[in-house]
């Protein structure tokens, strides 16, 4: 790299000055230590360091070296010659540089050159030739990125590094490029709290002057909160101001809590928290003097130091409403504002007040209101008055609705869930539930609003839904484990939006030791573009016993029930509907005759009451319902899938009898109110009830009751905690007998132990049942785990039927030769048959009295699936009900 003048004479000094002038500049120009120059370059395969503690490019100007031959005359540059380049056409490296053809050549232009060329950061090497006013230029270009390759990193995957530093693929390698991204890679690990993390840069050399660039990272361990501190603070103590920030001292209780690590933007939101929580307690003059973060010297805590001044507690003075729209009075308006004189300032209060006039405002039309609020702040009485001005405004319509990003979902199906349409008056109400209606489609995105532009003229505005499609269609296969249904599988296929119309098609199927179903499902929401729901269900599902001896379900009992059902459903208003439907099912339901059958005096094989009792012989057999039914849904809830606020209610009543073998009146309610109550806590009250009556009489025996078993209310776990499965209501338990003499049946110890007890639930004619819930929130390392505990209290009762008959105190016998319990003394030889069972049954449980459960339980959506536990303890109880304080479900998606 020497600039030479081939038509003068050099002294020997001045080619060394020339020499290492021009050392010096392209070095420092290239980012090289001035040592590297001497160094043999690096073998092609070979990664190694990439010096990272030379001055930036641009940051060093080389100094031209002296002409002393003050003599020595100035060539006319003839010609400007570019050698060495590859990927660069000559004409444009010509345009990077300052010396033209014409120019007078000397050493400060030559310096100038490599000034030039080493600014662009395109080149490792140059040099600069005279030869009699030819100038050539010797190039060589720094070379291309390959690839990069990160290594060491565990905490923060590539996805997340890669898309963050300036170097890529095909790009030209650069020093000043590496160290920025050096830099951002540090900082990115810094975020996460990782103040210990360094990052060394190497470059492996390949052929056709490419290059690999690997960052190897040493991430280093969680730099955490160990202390925070506060100073100047009177009003309030340390802990209760800790409490509103978002970083949080590292303690063994905050395992899975994220604000435990440092976070230079998380402290400037925790001065502005700080300063919210004083404005919303009076404090007007708060201010954080000093924020202060030292780290230790092990890198591994970090010390946090506040300094606040509280300033003086003000209280409302005077509250007004100046406004300029014609449709607003301002006194009218101030009476009801939250905001009353002489109560303690609060700047939250006067932010929801803006709010709340700028909605009221655009609920009439006024899409642009402006509302500001005015304060005025007395020192000597400390009082703050706030008069909040609303400007004129003209009133508003819609140009137009325009539906942007739907590239399956038709437009008819977004547009039919705004309650706006082209030329309404504007209504910010109408706004904000069209977008939570397309949101609750769940064909889009959850971040979706309807955006507000300005129309062609100032009384026009052009409402726009960008939307941003995500799949609908849901393919899903669980298999779990239940404590009420031992081993599950599920599987099901579903597509949401079908055909891009808003149809709803489904398949779907079950599979566990008990119980088995599949069903076919069709929804339209609009029939005919008319707002009117139809949707048909087609389904197949059987049931094995809910009967218990020994702690053991026996599956002596089945109930298959095929069937379909269609519905129609119109809205009444915004948040009503009302819902018909017609369901037609086809039962059959068996006991096993090994087990429960015996000869009648004819031989034929009949249900044994004193093998299977009364109520269950009286279950069996075929039998059509033919349903129709309505049901009145109201509903305001924010979120269907996991609501904090709203209401929802459901009044249902069902007839039975349209044709078909079964005939009843079933009426039922269902009723739920959630609560946000600050700081994340939700609290919930459920409720629900229902009531069936049959049309007309099944049999003239006075025990058996007029509602079959298979129409009645049943309750017990999952929907009452701190019962077993139909744990609660009337029910027949069998008492066994032991050590009684086989031959007569005489004599015998009762047993005492439920667990031995033959438990049959006989389910009632009406039931209530109530829950009263609060969901406590967790730290946020704990929400991104699905971590969801709440405490509980429940409160039911299934009651009314008429009482069975019972068959007392009963010998059942052992045949000598089938070795079957039967009722025969003697088996078909006539030899005695010895006593196999001797029981007791009594009719329990028949009480409208509340069952009172309270409990605490978990939600997780864990990587398995989601998994419920719940520990709860009954305080009321009715003697008959089956209690039961651990529950857990847990099932995994694949």
């Amino acid at each position: 790299m020497i600039a030479t003048n081939s038509g003068r004479t050099e002294t020997a000094m001045q080619r060394v000055s020339a020499v290492a002038v021009m050392l010096l500049a392209s070095t420092a120009l290239a980012g090289l230590p001035v040592s590297a120059m001497a160094q043999s370059k690096p073998k092609p395969g070979k990664a190694v360091p990439i010096p990272m503690d030379a001055p930036a490019p641009a940051a060093v100007a080389p100094v031209a070296a002296p002409i002393t031959d003050a003599a020595a005359p100035m060539e006319v540059v003839r010609s400007i010659t570019v050698e060495g380049s590859q990927r660069l056409e000559s004409d444009t490296i010509l345009s990077y540089i300052r010396l033209r053809t014409g120019d007078r050549y000397s050493q400060a232009a030559a310096d100038q050159v490599l000034k030039d060329l080493y600014a662009t950061e395109l080149f490792a090497d140059v040099q600069v030739r005279n030869d009699a006013g030819a100038v050539t230029i010797q190039v060589k270009e720094n070379p291309v990125v390959n690839r990069i390759i990160l290594e060491g990193n565990k905490r923060l995957k590539e996805d997340k590094i890669l898309p963050e530093i300036k170097l890529a693929a095909r790009q030209i390698f650069t020093r000043s490029k590496v160290r920025a991204d050096v830099a951002r890679i540090i900082e990115l690990y810094k975020r996460q709290g990782r103040f210990a993390a360094s990052v060394e840069p190497k470059m492996v050399m390949l052929d056709q002057n490419r290059v690999d660039i690997v960052f190897e990272i040493s991430e280093g361990p969680k730099s955490k909160v160990r202390q925070i501190n506060i100073i100047g603070n009177q009003q309030f103590s340390d802990s209760e101001l800790r409490g509103e920030m978002v970083t949080k001292q590292a303690r063994f209780f905050r395992l899975f809590s994220s604000g435990t690590s440092y976070d230079p933007d998380r402290l400037a939101f925790d001065q502005q928290k700080l300063r919210q929580y004083y404005l919303t307690k009076g404090y007007a003059d708060f201010r954080v003097v000093s924020a202060v973060a030292e780290l230790t010297p092990d890198k591994r805590d970090f010390i946090i130091t506040y300094v606040v001044e509280e300033g003086q507690r003000y209280k409302f003075g005077d509250v007004k409403v100046d406004s300029q729209l014609r449709d607003f009075d301002g006194e009218t308006l101030a009476k009801k504002l939250p905001l009353t004189k002489g109560e303690w300032y609060n700047a939250k209060t006067v932010e929801d007040t803006v709010d709340s006039l700028t909605e009221t405002a655009g609920s009439f039309g006024y899409a642009f209101a402006d509302v500001r609020p005015d304060f005025t702040r007395s020192k000597e009485d400390l009082t703050m008055s706030v008069t909040f001005r609303i400007a004129d405004a003209p009133r508003v319509y819609v140009e137009r609705v325009d539906v942007n990003g739907n590239t399956l979902t038709q437009d008819k199906v977004i547009r039919r869930e705004f309650r706006l349409a082209e030329g309404d008056a504007f209504n910010s109400f109408q706004i904000k539930r069209s977008s939570n209606r397309i949101k609750s489609l769940g064909y889009f995105l959850e971040k979706f609003e309807v955006e507000q532009k300005p129309g062609s003229a100032a009384d026009r505005i052009i409402l726009e839904a960008n939307v941003e499609e995500k799949p609908t269609g849901q393919l899903q296969l669980s298999a779990g484990f239940s404590s009420l249904e031992s081993f599950i599988f599920q599987a099901s296929i579903q597509q949401n939006n079908f055909r891009g119309r808003g149809q709803t098609i489904g398949l779907s199927g079950d599979y566990s030791r008990y119980s088995r179903s599949v069903q076919v499902s069709f929804t339209e929401p609009y029939l005919f573009d008319k707002n009117i729901s139809m949707g048909v269900d087609v389904y197949r599902r059987d049931y094995n016993s809910f009967n218990y001896f020994n702690s053991s379900r026996n599956t002596t009992y089945k109930q298959a029930t095929t069937g379909f059902q269609i519905r129609a459903g119109v809205p009444l208003t915004e948040y009503m509907s009302l819902v018909g439907r017609y369901t037609l099912n086809f039962d059959d339901v068996t006991l096993d005759e090994g087990t429960y059958y015996l000869p009648d005096a004819n031989g034929v094989q009949r249900c044994s009451i004193f093998l299977a009792g009364r109520y269950l012989c009286d279950a069996i057999g075929k039998r059509t319902s033919s349903i129709i039914g309505a049901s009145l849904v109201y509903d305001t809830l924010d979120n269907r899938i996991r609501p904090t606020k709203g209401t929802t209610a459901v009044l249902g009543v069902d007839f039975a009898g349209l044709g078909g073998s079964v005939k009843y009146a079933r009426i039922s309610l269902n009723a739920a109110r959630y609560f946000p109550v600050g700081k994340g806590f939700i609290f919930s009250l459920r409720g629900e009830g229902g009531a069936i009556k049959a049309l007309g009489s099944r049999t003239n025996d006075p025990s058996i009751d007029d509602i079959r078993l298979t129409d009645r209310f049943f309750l017990g776990e999952p929907q009452i905690r701190g019962f077993d499965i139909r744990g609660v209501g009337p029910r027949i338990l069998r008492k066994y007998y032991s050590d009684f003499n086989t031959d007569t049946g005489a004599g015998g110890v009762l047993g005492t132990n439920r667990d031995n007890f033959t438990d049959d639930a006989l389910g009632g004619k009406y039931y209530y049942l109530g829950h009263a819930e609060l969901e406590i929130p967790l730290g946020s390392g704990a929400r991104e785990l699905g971590l969801r505990p709440s405490i509980f209290m429940d409160a039911g009762a299934v009651f009314s039927i008429t009482k069975p008959a019972t068959s007392g105190t009963t010998l059942l016998y052992i045949d000598n030769i089938t070795q079957r319990l039967t009722t025969s003394t003697t088996d078909s030889t006539g030899t005695a048959n010895k006593v196999g069972q001797k029981f007791d049954e009594v009719f329990l449980g028949d009480s409208p009295k509340p069952r009172v459960s309270i409990g605490i339980g978990v939600n997780w959506n864990s990587p398995f699936g989601p998994f419920r536990i719940d520990f709860a303890k009954n305080l009321t109880k009715v003697e008959g009900d089956d209690p039961k304080s651990f529950t857990f479900n847990v099932g995994t998606q694949f």
